[in-house]
């Protein structure tokens, strides 16, 4: 008789902390509860938003969780790099009395996520049109208020046997593809001495991305935040801020494709919030052509597919496999 287990799923990103009731059974999610989501900003931390949490359902929680941090996993003190939140993971089991948890990446519970979500998860965006690889390396890259990046690996002709490895891929140095991103890089450097993919290829990006092409256009510069750049480029109501979003949308092409090539990938998932918010663009080719533009790699570029994952809760959803994974 298979043993469930119910536990808490928590996603914790840069801008929003989500939590989620789920079960657990022989190694794989049986169910997932529709998330309650708390704006970082509005708690100080994980302990307080765990309580909110608390309050919102009846009767008590679980004593297992399984959490999902936007911040690097190394030392007795996780600071994260979008937000003001500390996590102390030697405390998390007291805090919030726990029996049992995990605490891995963010963009790890993705990975997790993308190998264990069906393929109506997914949308193919570019190369073959064929069913998300369950053998080799998987590259995972997606915005969000920063730029997530992992590797999944699945061991031939066992779907059920992969690893996940989290890495802050977001940070490396910014490459220019063409003389507009070059440009767009030396504004940016007036202001970012150093230049991490992610200040090019995230949700605040665009504040960046649309300033500099003003400057380079001779336009009016940018007045809103990202948020409001985002929704004029995604409704078309604000010129700049389109061409600021199709910049984007070729820088992602342009890193994902760097990714794939230093992973020896076969595979490409595109995640994130934003990633999802954006798929009708990713789908429009300058994503694709960028994607490829590897010189005298183009051929092997090629054949890579590259999907957009579609699961309205990877995060929480790969956090609970995670644990699932872990306790199998």
């Amino acid at each position: 008789m298979a043993r469930s287990t119910d536990l808490v799923a928590v996603d914790v990103g840069g801008t929003n902390a989500r939590f989620a009731l789920a079960q657990i059974s022989n190694g794989e999610v049986v169910s997932l509860d529709e998330p309650q989501t708390f704006a970082t900003g509005s708690v100080s931390g994980l302990e307080a938003a765990w309580q909110r949490f608390a309050q919102s359902c009846a009767g008590e929680l679980p004593r297992a969780a399984a959490i999902a941090v936007a911040a690097p996993l190394r030392g007795g003190e996780m600071r994260f790099t979008n937000s003001h939140w500390v996590i102390r993971p030697d405390r998390i089991a007291r805090e919030l009395q726990l029996d049992d948890h995990i605490l891995i990446n963010d963009f790890a519970a993705v990975g997790h996520a993308v190998a264990k979500a069906g393929d109506e998860h997914f949308v193919h965006i570019s190369g073959p049109d064929e069913p998300l690889a369950r053998t080799g390396v998987t590259t995972i890259t997606g915005p969000g208020t920063g730029l997530g990046v992992a590797q999944l690996w699945h061991a031939d002709g066992d779907a059920a046997d992969y690893r996940v490895q989290a890495t802050e891929g977001g940070h490396v140095g910014f490459a220019p593809e063409d003389r507009m991103d070059e440009a767009i890089l030396a504004h940016v450097r007036e202001v970012l001495p150093r230049v991490s993919t992610e200040r090019m290829c995230s949700g605040p990006a665009i504040v960046n991305l649309a300033q500099a092409i003003a400057r380079i256009e001779g336009l009016h510069a940018p007045s809103g935040d990202d948020r409001e750049l985002w929704l004029g480029a995604l409704t078309g109501t604000d010129p700049l801020a389109v061409k600021a979003c199709d910049r984007f949308c070729m820088i992602l092409g342009s890193v994902a494709g760097d990714l794939a090539l230093a992973h020896g990938a076969g595979t490409v998932v595109i995640a994130g919030g934003l990633g999802l918010r954006i798929k009708d663009k990713l789908l429009q080719g300058d994503f694709a052509r960028r994607f490829v533009a590897k010189g005298r790699f183009r051929d092997l570029m090629e054949t890579i597919t590259v999907k957009l994952i579609i699961h309205p809760q990877p995060g929480l959803f790969g956090a609970a496999a995670a644990f699932a994974q872990k306790r199998r």
